[in-house]
């Protein structure tokens, strides 16, 4: 069932009920129905239904979110992408999705195309699996959609649709679009409400942009649900007080917990993924009455392993986890309902299946016992080779995230002669001077096996991040390579 269509059910069993606020303004659940049923006519008078991808990059959270729910009403494939994008950047992300039979087109604003890019539009799968149909063109949302009034768009929405796109974040590399079916998310909605216990008299807030899967996810969960969905569009900084006295679920990333846990107003519940919690975060938590539900998962995958009360990641319902190598890690296979089907246009990602429906990231974890704890280690393409031993980052990186003074680490491999890489910690300090080498080396001492210690040392005021908060790995990396002046050598 189509989100948009629990909106619509919503709407005619509580039309009052505030459904959305941004920035720019709300909209109850009538309000928010009948400009999605609009905007739907809107979409289906242009061409845009099944089959079609539309791509949409609007700057205002409510209006971003109307388009989206047009879309999926009209059964179009809702893509979102940053509002910065101009055209050019749109037809070179898009380009592989717009073959002969159609450009990337502009339905709204001034009537302009841009060229298509290479054919062969489909979602990167193994040869032994049938490629989904190409979306045969690809619609550009840029301008928020007008309201078409005339009867209601036709309803042909299947759950195997290839309904939902959405961009990696974007850590370890560039962006990929990732394409899903529609019950890969919507059939797991059930399943999130168990384990946090959001019902329709939840306010959720949603303080990250949408581009995010994994805030595009919250505000659709929260808006199925029937709940009312707080949209700053990013981060709120000094507003977030004023959206926590209101809010009783929050979905974030690790790094931002601290910030809501000062002052959590009415919240009970925070749910949080994209990264391990940091040590202590759960007794803080506690101590200020939030329940803090964790998961794993990956933009592929969706969610693989919840952490409900502290005890460890187990599985989600209905997933099935192997931990394959034998050594101390191994390489995480996740088989499930809630898998993305692959990469639109043939793009190369990290996502590989195997013939039995299992598939994998490349994510590492140690050796796991069916129906036991999961233990994350880090991304295995992210691994450093260093003198014949592996190290994987995040497990240098929260041993160094507990050093005072140190508000956030990345630790990347840096080229060596002999060695091939050596490990390079980057501490950001944002708030005054980081803390002293001797400091940092006297931790990594103390918790770091030898081939873990980081050799160098660098520190910078602002870590570059992917829209969901993460540090951004590969634009440190790649900022460190360059020489640049705002990473400064610790000596």
């Amino acid at each position: 069932m189509p989100v948009a269509e629990h909106v619509l059910a919503h709407a005619a069993e509580r039309p009052s009920r505030l459904a959305v606020r941004g920035p720019g303004g709300e909209l109850t659940y009538a309000q928010l129905a009948d400009r999605v049923k609009g905007a739907a006519r809107h979409l289906a008078e242009t061409g845009a239904g099944p089959g079609t991808t539309a791509a949409i990059g609007l700057a205002d959270p409510v209006e971003l979110l109307v388009a989206v729910l047009a879309a999926d009403l009209a059964g179009a494939t809702p893509l979102v992408g940053e509002h910065t994008w101009d055209r050019a950047r749109w037809a070179a992300v898009t380009g592989p999705l717009t073959a002969a039979t159609g450009p990337l087109t502009a339905v709204t604003g001034p009537s302009a195309t841009v060229p298509a890019g290479e054919p062969a539009p489909h979602a990167t799968r193994p040869a032994d699996r049938p490629t989904p149909a190409a979306p045969p063109v690809t619609v550009l949302i840029d301008a928020p959609l007008p309201y078409a009034a005339g009867p209601d768009v036709p309803r042909r929405a299947q759950p195997g649709d290839l309904a939902w796109a959405c961009f990696s974040s974007g850590s370890t590399g560039r962006p990929r679009a990732i394409v899903r079916t529609r019950a890969s998310w919507t059939d797991s909605y059930p399943h999130l409400n168990a384990l946090t216990g959001i019902d329709p008299d939840d306010v959720v807030l949603v303080p990250g942009p949408l581009v995010s899967s994994l805030y595009a996810f919250a505000a659709l969960h929260a808006l199925a649900t029937g709940a009312t969905t707080l949209l700053p569009g990013r981060w709120p900084g000094r507003a977030l007080a004023d959206h926590l006295a209101e809010a009783t679920v929050v979905h974030l990333v690790p790094h931002r917990l601290p910030d809501v846990l000062e002052r959590p107003g009415g919240l009970r519940v925070a749910v949080v993924g994209g990264a391990a919690l940091a040590p202590g975060a759960r007794r803080v938590a506690e101590q200020a009455g939030v329940r803090v539900v964790a998961y794993y998962g990956a933009t592929e995958l969706s969610f693989v392993a919840a952490d409900t009360d502290g005890s460890g990641l187990r599985p989600f319902p209905e997933v099935e986890i192997e931990v394959r190598g034998d050594g101390p890690l191994g390489e995480v296979w996740v088989r499930s309902p809630w898998l993305a089907e692959g990469y639109l246009g043939a793009a190369a990602g990290p996502l590989r299946r195997d013939g039995d429906g299992w598939v994998s990231v490349g994510d590492m974890a140690e050796p796991y016992r069916k129906g036991g704890v999961l233990k994350v280690r880090g991304r295995g393409d992210g691994a450093i080779q260093t003198g014949g031993a592996t190290v994987v980052p995040e497990d240098v990186e929260e041993v160094l995230r507990k050093v005072p003074g140190v508000a956030d680490v990345v630790v990347v491999g840096t080229p060596h002669p002999s060695l091939g890489s050596v490990v390079t910690a980057v501490v950001e300090s944002p708030f005054g001077e980081p803390p002293s080498r001797a400091l940092l080396e006297e931790t990594a001492r103390a918790a770091l096996d030898r081939a873990q210690r980081p050799r160098r040392w660098y520190a910078m005021t602002g870590m570059p991040r992917t829209p969901t908060g993460k540090p951004a790995r590969a634009r440190v990396a790649a900022r460190l390579a360059d020489g640049d002046p705002a990473i400064r050598r610790l000596v």
